[in-house]
């Protein structure tokens, strides 16, 4: 099995350089793995002394998850020398200036002879691994040196390779980890069933992470004026189909209430179109330079980076992604005490659906739906009043994740 992997993995390198000349995601991997090993052999040529931490996460929203560890790490270890790669382009290319940590890279391919260059460059005196990304010959080779490898922020799923009857090369990468830290007891239950026994039930670092985000984020000069003298509703990192419920929307029901509007692409073409669908009631962030704001209905957020500091101005939020893949982040909404709406595509979403039962979240399934539930909140102080309460109650009793595994990290070391 371990050689068809290896093969998996050489035909998946050639895919993307095959289809680098015609996608931009493609193109950004190959040029950013092309030069990694050279470059992380180069950066850690002269470290001496310290001990390493290497942390990998697959994509942005796995940093997310990891980056209150961290920075955990770095108050309670601050010789360590922090090493962060990441698999994907979006991820790498919005943190490679993160200050957290003190390198970040392209994580190479995971290719016996680049494993070993990695390994024996980084020499990392800890691995650990955010929420998924299992990488054949990065773990094993990890274990055989004797690395301390964790897993952290893990869920796991029974439809996972790991839980089928043809799941013992899946099941030999969990046997590398040292400690699995698992966001809920269905997962630890879950690997029990399959004999791997060293999970600990740690909570998701995600909600110490909001909690924290909510108590530092600086007022947005242009949302604040926006926002003055009348009742707004925050559209995060929405899609084309709550953008047009939106739109809707304004066309068909009187009133005043306004909309921000964030949404997940924020590409030029994306934000044209957008502001097309809006019309003359709408304008970009990026472009309110001081002037009065009163008499647009629409301010839409096009530019990265915005999105959590918005939140604030919202008498509840709508979070898009439930018409497609899956509900992007409500916790950052949550976290402001603001109840929240999505699409039906959230049952993968354990805190959604936590939320939805605790009454602090609802979802509609098109737009009738949409309208109804917008009205309910708008219409009653009472409603938001106590669906505030459900989400910042959550949040709150959702926290300290990130100390439990922060202090099973220092005892590890010796710390």
């Amino acid at each position: 099995m371990a050689f068809i992997y290896n093969m998996t993995i050489r035909v998946y390198g050639l895919l993307i350089w095959l289809a680098a000349p015609f996608n931009g995601k493609a193109r950004a991997l190959l040029a950013g793995r092309s030069e990694a090993l050279h470059e992380i052999e180069s950066s850690m040529n002269n470290i001496e002394g310290s001990e390493r931490i290497w942390f990998h996460a697959a994509s942005l929203g796995e940093f997310e998850q990891g980056r209150p560890v961290i920075e955990s790490i770095r108050e309670e270890m601050p010789g360590a020398k922090i090493i962060l790669t990441f698999f994907s382009p979006s991820g790498y290319n919005v943190r490679k200036d993160y200050g957290g940590v003190d390198f970040v890279f392209y994580l190479p391919a995971d290719t016996p002879g680049n494993v070993a260059r990695f390994i024996g460059a980084v020499k990392p005196s800890l691995a650990i691994f955010i929420k998924y990304e299992f990488w054949y010959n990065y773990l094993t080779r990890l274990k055989a040196e004797g690395v301390p490898t964790l897993l952290i922020s893990a869920l796991f799923r029974s439809n996972q390779p790991f839980f089928r009857w043809y799941g013992g090369f899946f099941r030999d990468m969990l046997n590398c980890f040292d400690s699995m830290f698992v966001q809920d007891e269905t997962s630890e239950i879950l690997l029990s069933g399959i004999g791997v026994d060293n999970a600990v039930v740690s909570g998701d670092t995600r909600f110490d992470r909001v909690a924290d985000l909510v108590s530092s984020l600086p007022v947005n000069d242009s949302a604040d004026r926006f926002s003055k003298g009348r009742d707004v509703i925050v559209a995060g990192s929405t899609w084309r189909p709550e953008e047009e419920m939106i739109a809707r929307y304004i066309r068909e029901e009187t009133g005043e209430t306004a909309f921000i509007v964030a949404p997940h692409e924020v590409d030029e073409r994306n934000i044209e179109r957008i502001m097309a669908l809006f019309g003359s009631g709408a304008v970009r962030l990026s472009e309110c330079n001081g002037g009065d704001l009163s008499g647009y209905r629409v301010l839409v957020a096009d530019t990265m980076g915005q999105l959590s500091s918005l939140y604030r101005y919202s008498a509840f939020a709508v979070i898009g992604g439930g018409f497609g893949r899956g509900i992007h982040n409500i916790l950052e909404a949550a976290a402001w005490g603001k109840p929240v709406l999505f699409g039906p595509r959230y049952k993968r979403f354990r805190e959604a659906c936590e939320l939805v039962d605790l009454g602090g979240a609802h979802c509609f399934t098109g737009y009738d739906d949409f309208r109804r539930l917008v009205g309910i909140l708008s219409g009653s102080g009472d409603d938001i009043k106590r669906a505030s309460e459900v989400c910042l109650h959550y949040i709150d009793n959702n926290r300290g994740a990130t100390d439990r595994i922060t202090g099973h990290i220092t005892r590890l070391l010796g710390r």
